[in-house]
């Protein structure tokens, strides 16, 4: 038995599995080496003073069910712990006044607690039956063998889990313009990229808005590099309320902002939606910025707004066509200041 143990045990940690996936397998195992009906791992909340039922194995008529929460003070395990008595062939005479070990019908009872290597007590793994049972030493060393097994899965899968959030994160981070929390360059080339693979397949044409903030050097140079901020958000946020929900903004650095969305089917004349798109945004950066102490009405900014076939042009090249424009519309309108409000 000890050698078909072992070998399994080590079929068991050779392959790559989730915390829960190996407990059941060595809750099986546990099962054959204790004779004990029901075998299982619990998680222990000392601050909500609760343990639960994580994972069992029930061979018999003993049910231990999954899930199961009983208060912490009530458990066979606190008591075992408190007494560092970790074993009983006979729970109706060591600890005949737990509420729950009656309700189970617990009568032999085998646990060893769980900690992490931080010395956190997770919880415990146990065996129980309702018969009378005697504890073998390769039970015993099988019972703490598989304890420490599990106390190091949960720890891999935990740093795994932490690892995989903080790579999330990173990722993120390097996506996002970290003053207005719109996408950045980088993920707007990106997103980009999706929308004219999407776009060509749909047979619809890209529209590309290309947003210029006039006067914006003057705001920082007048009022401090805080004021500039401010601005810079609010109009990100002012953008943000104008996109549906196909469509990508984005800044792509300075004072320069894009929108971009599928257009209509390719060849079709759209030169009124592209107006009404470039009135739209006017209309929507144009308007009062409070920027801390101060107060400005901003007369809006130099849009380029092009219409491209995804199959004849490239998001590079599309956003410098978009670029183009809002330059020519720069030299073209009359330059009007912000005016300050207070």
């Amino acid at each position: 038995m000890s050698d078909i143990i072992l070998a399994r045990v080590s079929e068991t940690l050779s392959s790559e599995q989730t915390v829960e996936s190996l407990v059941r397998q060595l809750l099986e195992m546990l099962e054959l080496v204790t004779e004990m009906e029901s075998t299982y791992l619990t998680k222990i909340d000392l601050e909500s003073r609760l343990q639960q039922v994580l994972y069992a194995r029930n061979s018999k008529q003993m049910n231990i069910p999954e899930g199961l929460s009983v208060p912490w003070g009530d458990t066979l395990c606190k008591r075992a712990m408190d007494e560092s008595c970790f074993f009983s062939e006979d729970i109706s005479q060591k600890w005949g006044d737990s509420q729950a070990a009656a309700a189970l019908g617990i009568k032999s009872y085998l646990s060893t607690p769980i900690h992490l290597s931080d010395g956190t007590l997770y919880g415990t793994l146990c065996a129980a039956s309702s018969d009378t049972h005697s504890l073998s030493v390769r039970a015993n060393q099988v019972l703490h063998l598989f304890a420490g097994l599990i106390a190091q899965a949960i720890q891999k899968e935990s740093l795994v889990a932490q690892l995989r959030e903080a790579n999330a994160a990173l990722i993120a981070h390097s996506y996002t313009d970290p003053l207005t929390g719109l996408p950045n360059r980088r993920a707007i080339f990106d997103n980009l990229t999706t929308l004219f693979s999407l776009a060509r397949h749909l047979d619809l044409s890209v529209i590309i808005a290309f947003i210029d903030l006039d006067n914006f050097k003057t705001i920082n140079d007048d009022y401090g590099h805080e004021a500039g901020d401010a601005f810079l958000i609010q109009v990100g946020e002012r953008i943000l309320r104008l996109c549906q929900a196909d469509d990508i903004a984005g800044r792509l650095g300075g004072d320069e902002f894009m929108i971009a969305c599928p257009g209509n089917p390719r060849d079709s004349d759209t030169r009124t939606d592209l107006v009404a798109m470039k009135a739209r945004l006017h209309g929507q950066i144009a308007g009062e910025y409070s920027l801390g102490q101060v107060r400005i009405s901003y007369p809006g900014a130099s849009i380029g707004i092009i219409e491209v076939d995804p199959t004849q042009s490239d998001p590079d090249s599309a956003l410098r066509q978009a670029d183009v424009a809002m330059y020519q519309e720069k030299k073209s309108k009359h330059k009007t200041p912000f005016i300050r409000l207070d």
